[in-house]
């Protein structure tokens, strides 16, 4: 079996929405996509068979995935406050779960908090996973720029712990983006360092050592959590505000969270088996956006075993069998 854990659900109620909240700017290109934009960069895009589900079911069937866990991708709802935030995410929860309800077998879906509002935010993890059937949540780097350590998400990270709920993060854009305006640097570059930054944080404050019980997927193969790893394990060696909250090597850490495929590079790849294990790895395509086939994982030449598992073994004792 095959699942891509890294898939986004396409609303266009939603992109017009954050179209008038965030005051972005459409740009139409040559090849048939709308660009949303602010302050010299792209915020979001589509294109129209994005919103074609029959046609993604279909493209499913000719890549041969049998499943794809479906999320929202950046900038996510945290444009919004208050009580606006938590009517959206109540509404796209919604919008997503007839998704995955006309295609159970195929699609899976994550839901979407409004962290502005963390009491809200765990009334809706009940309302998605024990009405809606989701298989877990997708939560971002960042809170419109604060910081997931904050302690005002302590109760958050207590409920996916006791609940076991898995976990996909996704970067949203650095809370400073003022001098990264060209080239999609945001895109290209930004959502690197923020999956990088939300990784290390975590690490650092001891959110996976309180609540070691919740799975926690890194987008994009963990941006460059794998590279610098050595440095931050110095770090808990050299200064004690590395080691405040924790008891072992951040590495040790970062060896029990999961990691998608998305960063397609061969040579990232290897790296993230070498460090982690294939244990570690889940497949993913970031489709609609890149809309990857399986070659980059093919590509490893891995035993048949190790395959399975970033196929689709891992995700499949994640979202379905434990879920069901």
């Amino acid at each position: 079996m095959i699942i891509d854990v890294h898939s986004h659900f396409v609303d266009a109620e939603y992109l017009e929405e954050l179209r008038q909240v965030a005051g972005l700017v459409s740009v139409e290109t040559a090849d048939g996509k709308t660009l949303w934009r602010k302050d010299g960069y792209t915020i979001a895009w589509s294109r129209p068979d994005m919103f074609d589900l029959d046609g993604r079911i279909r493209t499913m069937d000719a890549l041969g995935i049998d499943k794809r866990v479906l999320s929202l991708s950046t900038p996510s709802i945290y444009q919004w406050k208050g009580a606006q935030q938590v009517a959206v995410a109540r509404r796209l929860n919604d919008a997503l779960a007839r998704q995955c309800r006309a295609f159970p077998d195929r699609l899976i879906g994550l839901a979407t908090l409004p962290l502005d509002d963390v009491a809200a935010s765990l009334e809706e993890i009940d309302r998605c996973l024990d009405e809606l059937g989701m298989r877990g949540l997708a939560i971002g780097s960042n809170v419109d720029g604060a910081a997931l350590t904050h302690p005002r998400f302590e109760p958050l990270w207590e409920k996916l712990d006791r609940r076991r709920i898995p976990v996909f993060e996704h970067p949203m854009f650095p809370a400073d983006t003022s001098n990264l305006q060209e080239f999609e640097l945001p895109l290209r570059v930004g959502l690197i360092y923020e999956t990088t930054l939300v990784a290390t944080r975590l690490i650092y404050s001891g959110v996976f050592e309180r609540y070691p019980n919740f799975p926690y997927i890194l987008a994009h193969t963990g941006g460059a959590l794998l590279m610098i790893l050595e440095r931050l394990d110095n770090g808990f060696r050299l200064f004690p505000d590395c080691r405040e909250h924790i008891t072992r090597l951040p590495s040790e850490y970062a060896k029990r969270l999961y990691y998608d495929t998305t960063a397609f590079d061969r040579n990232a790849l290897e790296l993230a088996v070498k460090t982690v294990g294939a244990s570690q790895l889940m497949f993913g395509t970031d489709d609609p956006f890149i809309g990857a086939d399986a070659k980059h994982v093919d590509a490893l030449g891995l035993p048949p075993d190790q395959a399975r598992m970033i196929f689709g073994d891992t995700a499949e004792r994640m979202f379905v069998k434990a879920r069901s």
